[in-house]
């Protein structure tokens, strides 16, 4: 941890009807008494890349770089940073060991520059247990999904495929 940075945990979850097709991301930021919800969706994605969205997008939320304890039930995101296979990929040129090239590089690449910017500790919870941040996070991701349902069925052929953020919701008052 880094002196004089604000200490936020994120939670984050993403998930995917259907494997590919629509998925939904969500992040719960906190910090002290501050809480900020934040989700949206994607057509024809995985829940591999939801999960990393969901990571990237709280992480993109901070505006000024912070001490960050971001916590998912995605093995996939968390043994990525923890157990280094990150940089292992970094080294080989974005390959895995088997020498085939790395899936989802590119939220990768944005996942890892954000992780220069903040100090990032990875924790892996157990999923769709009873951990109400993750629960929350489950959640919003599938209210995403239901929401592009809703406008994909009301707007068939409108092309709307991504949404992110409107659904915010933030808590908290100010400090005292």
């Amino acid at each position: 941890m880094t002196e004089n940075r604000k200490k936020v945990r994120i939670y984050t979850d993403g998930a995917c009807s259907g494997n590919p097709g629509p998925g939904g991301w969500a992040a719960i930021l906190e910090f002290g008494p501050h809480r900020k919800e934040i989700s949206g969706y994607m057509a024809g994605t995985t829940n591999n890349r939801m999960e990393l969205f969901a990571a990237i997008s709280g992480l993109g939320a901070l505006k000024e770089p912070c001490d960050v304890t971001l916590y998912s039930d995605s093995n996939y995101l968390v043994q990525a940073f923890n157990d280094h296979w990150i940089d292992s990929w970094k080294k080989k040129g974005w390959k895995t060991t088997a020498g085939t090239p790395v899936e989802n590089q590119d939220l990768w690449f944005i996942l890892s520059a954000q992780t220069k910017k903040h100090n990032v500790s990875f924790v892996k919870v157990k999923g769709h247990s009873d951990h109400p941040e993750n629960n929350r996070c489950d959640e919003l991701a599938r209210a995403a999904i239901d929401e592009y349902r809703k406008l994909y069925t009301e707007n068939e052929g409108s092309g709307q495929t991504e949404h992110s953020g409107s659904n915010e919701q933030k808590t908290g008052g100010e400090q005292k």
